[in-house]
């Protein structure tokens, strides 16, 4: 999985399967839009205008669980 913020775009990618070509975009809700793999499969994810919805952009934490 990889995560980029583009401070230029203001655009925020959730990258989910990589190397992994991208066959359908949906925008889901407004400035959220899902990419899927020609089986319907979620590859990434965008977030645009990423700053008005996450509460730091430019800061991430991974965690794994139990």
């Amino acid at each position: 999985m990889k995560v980029t913020y583009d401070p230029g775009t203001d655009t925020l990618t959730v990258i989910l399967k990589e190397n992994t070509p991208v066959a359908e975009s949906d925008e889901a809700k407004p400035g959220v839009i899902l990419d899927c793999d020609d089986e319907g499969n979620l590859v990434s994810l965008e977030i645009l205008d990423a700053s008005r919805h996450v509460t730091e952009a430019r800061k991430i934490e991974y965690q794994t669980t139990a």
